[in-house]
Formats: structure tokens, C-alpha cells, sequence
């Protein structure tokens, strides 16, 4: 019997390899390396947008980029995202340390394009056997952070970098973890997402900090709050986000007689607190303007800044870019999570906690620009973005429809 043709095209193979490939190393190769390697994150999420990119431009398969890139521009997210990247520039003529401060602001704005590049290269109709590998990813990097901190500790602080990469793994797994979780979700696998979620938590349970912990409860409340009234969770959590960015310099007055009481006055945290309220009272004009890109962190080095001045994402924003970058970026952070509780699907309440996840480290303690940190946010969005374009479903005709062949 004559083998029936088949009509193969080698292009759209090695696209559809690339684009497997790719996903694997985002997925899964990404949250494993990262519990072990401080610079795993930083090196291969890059060649993995690449690697989506190559295939994209092969087989055409994105959506219509001027579609996206318009709908992207017009929404007013992104214009305060682009006016608190205007301003960061603005402010390399006042800031003390202008040529590191461009260097880190090439580096944002790169990061940005990358981002934007991987979101315009993601396939119009993601297919489930790519998403599948975001669960087994996350779980896998669980299961590794779990095996290092019960029977790796030793071996790993024998390296210089363990307790940086064990950190920034577990802030990597905090976030990742509401996307895995969102996408089980969205398929019906309650349990899986469940398994998922109870994984990562036993992970930062043995991480060396509790910011990831910390953060991952903070999300969980949120997407319990998102899961049981949409709209009450989308307002909470967008509120809370957009008051305290835009209300930040108030923090130390009212959280450091707290804070001294609970832990005392001379506790790390305490002389953060008071550092921070000597630097709004003393300069009040540099509310305003701030005092300059990548002032915040080159700062201590040269005595401008106390070296136990506080290192989260609230001091920064306000020191480095004043009031209008603190408004622009609290603008855009409310102006995003309403228009993610836009939609119905089950993909809100994951995104939110997701939200709520990624707040709370870049307030408990990470930086504003670090890049390892920016890369990880990018990672996670492009997991959301992946995981709506895989949303569709074919509907199959019910049998007792069907017409009723003769005989």
C-alpha cells in the first residue's frame, strides 16, 4: 500500500524546536540554576528571549506586532512607566555619580527592551506543553532549595556566593510560584496548584532569609482575597501599593516609635528608620527632585549616605528620583494591577499575588535597580503574558448532536 505524502516544512520544525528549547530554559532550567548560581538568572533569561525571538521571526506564528505595540503604548501604565525612565535620566545631571548612573540606566533600559522583545515574540496560541513546563520547573526548583537546605548547607557555603545565589533563588521561586499556581489553576488541577504552592512554601521555609517567606504569605493572602471577591482584592491590593509609594516619606515617623518599641531603639531596623526621618527633615527640597540616579547605593561608599540608611525600594525611589518618579511609578503600578483586574478569568488572582509577592520583597529589602531583580520581574511577565495566549479552547460538538449516520 502507497504511503500517503506528507508535507513537512524544516523551518517551522526548528522553530517549533527553538521555541521548546527555549521555554525548557526559561521554565525549568532558569529556577533550578538560580538556587545554586547567583548570575544564572541575568545569563540565561537573555538567550532564552533570543531563542524566542529566532522562532517567532521564523515562523511567524506572534501576534501582529503593531497591534500590540499600540495597545501596549496607549495604556497609561506605560506612559508613567516611561515618564519615571525620562525622569531617571533627567536626573543624570544632578546626580553625583553620572557615569555609573548611565552605565545602570543602559542596563534598565535594555532590560526593558528585552522584555518588550520577548512579550512581542510569544506565539499568539501558546501551547499547553510548553505552559506544562512552568509547574515542573517551579516544583523541581522547590524540590532542589529544599535538598540544599536540609542536606547541602554545608557544601554550598563552602562557595563565596551561596548565601546571595540560595537568596536570590528563593525570591525567583516566590515569584514564579503565582504564574505555575495560575496556570494549574486555569486547567482545573486545584490539587497540582495546591502541591505547587505548599512545595515553594516548604522551600523559603528553609531559605536563609524570610523576605521570600514574608513575601509569599503576603501574596497568599492577596490571592485568597482576589479568589473569594475579584474586585475587593484588585482594589486592596492596588490601593495599598499605590498609597505607600506615594506616601513613603511618612512611613519612618509612624512605623519607628513602633518598631523601637517591639525591638528597641538601638535595633538595626530602629536607626534605619531614624536615618531616614533626619534625611526627609534635613533636605525637604530633594522630595521633590531626589537626589539623582544610582545615588542611593554609591552613596554609602563616599559618606553621602550612612551605610545603615535603609536598602528598600520605597527609601530608594524617594531619595534617588524625588516626588515625581515616586508618584509616576505609583501611578503606574495602580494604573497595571486595575487593568489586570479587568479581566474574569482565573488568571486574576494569581497575577495579583503576584503583585502583592513582588512589592513586598522590593519593600522588605531588595533594590530598585538591581538587575538579577528586574530580570526575575521580566521573567515573571512574560510567564503571565505565555500563560493568557493559552487560554483558548476548542469546544467539541456534544455526541447526541451529531447527525445520525443511515444504517
Amino acid at each position: 500500500m502507497a504511503r500517503a505524502p506528507t508535507s513537512t516544512d524544516p523551518a517551522l520544525d526548528a522553530a517549533a524546536l527553538l521555541r521548546r528549547i527555549g521555554f525548557f530554559t526559561l521554565f525549568v532550567i532558569v529556577p533550578v540554576a538560580a538556587q545554586v548560581s547567583r548570575r544564572a538568572t541575568v545569563v540565561l533569561a537573555p538567550i532564552t528571549i533570543v531563542l524566542l525571538i529566532i522562532a517567532s521571526a521564523i515562523d511567524r506564528k506572534n501576534r501582529p506586532p503593531g497591534t500590540s505595540v499600540k495597545r501596549l503604548v496607549r495604556s497609561p501604565a506605560f506612559a508613567a512607566a516611561m515618564l519615571m525612565v525620562f525622569w531617571s535620566a533627567l536626573s543624570l545631571a544632578w546626580t553625583p555619580f553620572p557615569g555609573p548612573a548611565t552605565e545602570r540606566l543602559a542596563n534598565l533600559i535594555a532590560t526593558l527592551g528585552l522584555t518588550l522583545a520577548g512579550y512581542l515574540a510569544l506565539p499568539d496560541r501558546m501551547r499547553s506543553a510548553n505552559l506544562y513546563l512552568l509547574p515542573l520547573g517551579v516544583g523541581a526548583a522547590a524540590i532542589v532549595a529544599i535538598l540544599i537546605g536540609l542536606f547541602g548547607d554545608a557544601m554550598m557555603r563552602d562557595a563565596g556566593d551561596a548565601d546571595g545565589a540560595l537568596e536570590r533563588g528563593a525570591i525567583l521561586l516566590a515569584i514564579l510560584c503565582w504564574p505555575a499556581v495560575a496556570w494549574l489553576r486555569s486547567r482545573r488541577r486545584d490539587t497540582g496548584a495546591l502541591a505547587t504552592a505548599l512545595l515553594v512554601a516548604g522551600a523559603l521555609l528553609l531559605a536563609p532569609g524570610l523576605t521570600p517567606l514574608l513575601a509569599l504569605g503576603v501574596g497568599a493572602l492577596a490571592f485568597a482575597l482576589t479568589t473569594y471577591r475579584q474586585s475587593l482584592g484588585v482594589r486592596v491590593t492596588a490601593l495599598a501599593v499605590a498609597l505607600l509609594l506615594a506616601l513613603a516619606p511618612l512611613l519612618p515617623f509612624l512605623l519607628r516609635p513602633i518598631v523601637s518599641l517591639i525591638v528597641g531603639s538601638t535595633a538595626p531596623s530602629s536607626i534605619s528608620l531614624k536615618i531616614w526621618q533626619k534625611l526627609v527633615t534635613s533636605e525637604p527640597l530633594r522630595l521633590i527632585t531626589g537626589h539623582g540616579f544610582e545615588t542611593a547605593l554609591r552613596g554609602r561608599f563616599v559618606n553621602l549616605l550612612p551605610m545603615n540608611a535603609p536598602t528598600t525600594m520605597l527609601f530608594e525611589l524617594w531619595f534617588e528620583l524625588g516626588i515625581v518618579g515616586a508618584f509616576a511609578a505609583a501611578f503606574a503600578l495602580y494604573a497595571a494591577i486595575r487593568r489586570t483586574g479587568r479581566d474574569t478569568s482565573l488568571l486574576v488572582p494569581g497575577a495579583i499575588a503576584a503583585f502583592a509577592t513582588a512589592f513586598t520583597i522590593g519593600c522588605v529589602g531588595v533594590g530598585l535597580t538591581a538587575i538579577w531583580w528586574l530580570t526575575s520581574l521580566a521573567i515573571a511577565i512574560l510567564a503571565f503574558v505565555a500563560i493568557e495566549q493559552g487560554q483558548f479552547r476548542a469546544s467539541r460538538p456534544k455526541a447526541s448532536l451529531l447527525p445520525k449516520l443511515p444504517g
